[in-house]
């Protein structure tokens, strides 16, 4: 299969409008050796055709699409290589790009689980007001393992341990379903794509270990990042994020799986050190043989 990372940053993008801590201030004024990033999303087409699936719709898909032709084949008056999109969540980074899509001539398929359906219907109305463009045509995720296709690409999901959007009635009382990671494969290798993960439960990582490649959650280097830098009272695991460093972290677990899998961070916060390609963090995770997504990434499985 064929996978293009259109952004690799977590929630805000790299630099963040807003911030100013180290990496940030550092990009803009060039004294930080880093890559701006646009927020989280992939694309995956199978070895063959044009069209593909779009992993997670984030608020930057238009400047994602222009930057990349292969979405845009151009083949009539209105195109898109985008055959559906399917969401990992209903967080505000992942869904919103949504809104973008609207002028499409048929309905939009999507893929999502129910509680993300609810989600997106009531606290986050983005499948109502879609009604009133091009609507959607939503099918759901099945939760026990089944199979699903799309695209000339075989799905299957696993419910994750993490945490769903803020405007969830359910943020602190997570169900299955609020997150998932999925295994997909095209008949010759399989990847496993976790971009938001705040636990590696046993079937996970089984997931993981059967992978020829994993691309999961690299938002945070430690669990104290934010609070640390003043940002936010919670840590990374109490907003469902598995840090890369310490006992029990990313790297720990990435260290176990077999040598032949590929293994690469995504959904990267602003405030991650790795992020600096000069950074002691970012040499750890070189020596641990796990990679850092940029945009524009192409990888060929």
């Amino acid at each position: 299969m064929r996978i293009t990372v259109l952004g690799s940053a977590a929630g805000g993008g790299f630099p963040q409008w807003n911030c100013n801590c180290r990496n940030c201030a550092g990009v803009r004024s060039g004294t930080v050796r880093a890559k701006p990033r646009t927020q989280s999303s992939i694309f995956i087409r199978p070895d063959e055709g044009e069209d593909g699936v779009l992993f997670n719709a984030s608020p930057d898909i238009l400047e994602q699409i222009r930057a990349r032709p292969e979405l845009q084949p151009a083949r009539s008056i209105r195109d898109t290589a985008i055959a559906g999109v399917v969401l990992m969540d209903g967080q505000v980074d992942h869904a919103t790009g949504l809104f973008m899509l609207r002028e499409r001539g048929t309905p939009l398929p999507l893929w999502c689980t129910d509680p993300v359906a609810e989600d997106l219907s009531t606290g986050n109305p983005i499948l109502r007001v879609l009604a009133h463009y091009c609507g959607v045509q939503r099918q759901a995720i099945p939760l026990d393992g089944t199979r699903f296709e799309i695209a000339g690409l075989s799905l299957q999901a696993l419910p994750l341990s993490s945490k769903p959007a803020p405007y969830s009635p359910r943020r602190e009382a997570p169900i299955p379903g609020d997150n998932i990671g999925l295994l997909i494969r095209d008949g010759r290798s399989t990847v496993f794509y976790a971009p938001g993960l705040g636990e590696i439960t046993p079937p996970v990582f089984d997931a993981m270990a059967g992978a020829d490649l994993v691309l999961v959650d690299g938002t945070f280097w430690t669990d104290d990042e934010m609070p640390r830098l003043g940002l936010s009272a919670k840590t990374a695991r109490d907003i469902g994020h598995l840090p890369q460093s310490g006992p029990g972290g990313m790297i720990e677990w990435m260290g176990r799986l077999p040598a032949r899998t590929r293994r690469l961070l995504i959904h990267i916060n602003n405030t991650n050190p790795i992020l600096d390609e000069d950074s002691a963090e970012r040499a750890t995770l070189a020596r641990a043989g796990i990679e850092v997504c940029e945009d524009g990434l192409r990888i060929n499985t």
